[in-house]
């Protein structure tokens, strides 16, 4: 059964479940603006007796599409590392954003990169690539891209996260989203339910709640229905409450 969640502190995910009445959690393994591999947590035992779904989000600075080893070589490092410690809690997916290449270089090495990244090792949980918009250097931008990402990785095991915020960034229709990545990826694991700070095709990665967004509400409530899987919010924490409720409302009607 599809569930509807929230992005939360990850101090203590399941007390932040229950003060915005979430099904299931998605929370950080360790500083997502970090480089530092995932300790142990004390409130394992509490995170797997809980009965909430869970979902990791691995930090912002991975980006395994990289030219620069730098960056590339300890990104696919942190995606085994945050999927060792995902696997420990019984975490359902570990989503990593589609990453990008930097200004001149060639967007198909970096997806080659991304081949690379599951053609050398395997992972014990879900590796969900994420679209996002900001910039045209990104790998999972528009969906003539991901397509392309997705001729390079689709025989691998990974699956596929759906952000509304981030499509709609890039100037995607959302009426007919869910209908034209499934024809890509042949799957959508998760949406991550997120209204935007910004007009259609700003190519900015900006959430915001439901009731001050730029999306009509009703448009994020089809892409969930549409795509029948397990749904994220990721909007401020001040009325994160209001729209799981929105959406649980919306899709049982």
């Amino acid at each position: 059964m599809a569930l509807i969640g929230a992005h939360v502190r990850d101090d203590d995910p399941v007390a932040a479940a229950g003060d915005v009445e979430a099904e299931a959690v998605q929370f950080f393994l360790a500083n997502p603006q970090g480089w530092k591999k995932p300790v142990p947590r004390d409130d394992a035992d509490a995170l797997t007796a809980s009965g909430l779904r869970l979902y990791a989000h691995a930090p912002y600075l991975v980006n395994v599409a990289s030219t620069n080893n730098k960056i590339r070589i300890p990104s696919r490092k942190m995606i085994a590392d945050h999927a060792s410690a995902a696997s420990a809690l019984g975490v359902s997916g570990l989503i990593v954003h589609g990453g990008h290449v930097a200004d001149g270089d060639d967007i198909a090495v970096g997806v080659d990169n991304w081949r690379k990244t599951f053609e050398r090792a395997t992972f014990p949980v879900p590796v969900l690539v994420e679209n996002t918009a900001g910039g045209e250097n990104a790998c999972a931008r528009t969906l003539d891209r991901l397509a392309m990402l997705w001729d390079a990785i689709g025989e691998y095991e990974v699956g596929f996260c759906l952000d509304t915020c981030h499509a709609w960034a890039a100037g995607e229709d959302l009426e007919t989203i869910v209908e034209r990545v499934l024809a890509i990826t042949g799957r959508i694991d998760l949406v991550h339910a997120n209204s935007s700070r910004d007009p259609a095709g700003s190519s900015r990665d900006r959430h915001a709640n439901f009731a001050t967004g730029t999306i009509p509400p009703e448009l994020i409530a089809h892409v969930v229905r549409e795509a029948g899987c397990d749904a994220v919010v990721e909007t401020p924490a001040e009325r994160q409450a209001e729209d799981i409720a929105f959406l649980r409302a919306a899709l049982a009607g």
